[in-house]
C-alpha cells in the first residue's frame, strides 16, 4: 500500500487551555525535515507524561475522516487545512482498518514502524470547541496511530509512504483500538492474551493488557 504524504507537520508548545500548554497546533512545513527515533525535528509535545517518546514518535491520522468530521460538526475551518488533529503526517488513502500494529513503512529514507493507536483525549474536543468528539472516536474506530522509528533519516511532503513490510496481520489499529476502548466490541480473554503478546505493540499498552489479564 502506497500514498503520498501531502503534509509534514510540527508544531511547538502553546498556550491551550488556560495555564496548560499543547503542541497540537501543528502547521506543514516545506522542504525536506530530519526524522529522528524522538519525532520530526522541531516538533516538541508538551505533555510529556502522555506524549512523546520513542513509541509515539510520529502521528498519524487520516485525511479520509475530515469529510465524515465536517458532516458531523456542520463544518470547521479547522478541517481546511493539515493537521487538524494534530498530526505530524497528512495523507489520504490509507484508514485504520488497512493499517495492522507493526507495519512497517518507508517514507523518504526514513523507516517507520505501527506502534499503537492514538489514544483520543479532551483537547480534541477543546480544540474543536465540540463535545462528543472522543465518543465518536470511540464508536467509529477513527483514531489514528502513531509510529516508532526504526531507521531515521529525512523526508518531505509529496514523498511516497510504501508499506514495505506488513506486521500483527490478524491486529488492524480499527480492531486493536476497539477491543480496548470500544465497549459494544470488548475483547475476550483469548484477545486479550494475543494482544499482550503482540511483539511491535508498544510496551505501555501491552502491559496494560497484561495488567487487566491479572485481575
Amino acid at each position: 500500500m502506497n500514498v503520498v504524504v501531502k503534509a509534514l507537520c510540527i508544531g511547538q508548545p502553546k498556550p491551550f487551555n488556560g495555564a496548560e500548554l499543547s503542541a497540537i497546533d501543528k502547521q506543514p512545513v516545506d522542504g525536506p525535515l530530519a526524522i529522528r527515533s524522538f519525532g520530526i525535528e522541531g516538533d516538541m509535545v508538551a505533555d510529556t507524561m502522555h506524549h512523546g517518546g520513542p513509541d509515539m514518535a510520529v502521528h498519524h491520522y487520516p485525511q479520509d475522516h475530515y469529510a465524515a468530521w465536517g458532516e458531523w460538526l456542520g463544518g470547521h475551518d479547522l478541517l481546511n487545512r493539515p493537521a487538524a488533529f494534530g498530526e505530524n503526517i497528512h495523507a489520504a488513502g490509507m484508514v485504520e482498518a488497512d493499517v495492522h500494529i507493526g507495519d512497517r513503512f518507508r517514507l523518504g529514507t526514513v523507516l517507520l514502524e505501527v506502534s499503537q493507536p492514538r489514544q483520543p483525549c479532551w483537547k480534541i474536543e477543546h480544540r474543536f470547541g465540540a463535545k462528543g468528539m472522543v465518543k465518536r472516536i470511540i464508536q467509529q474506530h477513527n483514531c489514528g496511530w502513531y509510529y516508532r522509528v526504526v531507521e531515521e533519516g529525512v523526508a518531505s511532503a509529496g514523498d511516497t509512504l510504501e508499506r514495505v513490510e506488513t506486521g500483527h496481520g490478524d491486529w488492524s489499529v480499527a480492531r486493536l483500538f476497539a477491543k480496548l476502548y470500544d465497549p459494544s466490541h470488548k475483547a475476550s480473554r483469548d484477545e486479550l492474551e494475543e494482544i499482550a503478546g503482540l511483539e511491535r505493540l508498544c510496551e505501555l499498552w501491552r502491559s496494560k493488557v497484561r495488567e487487566s489479564l491479572n485481575v
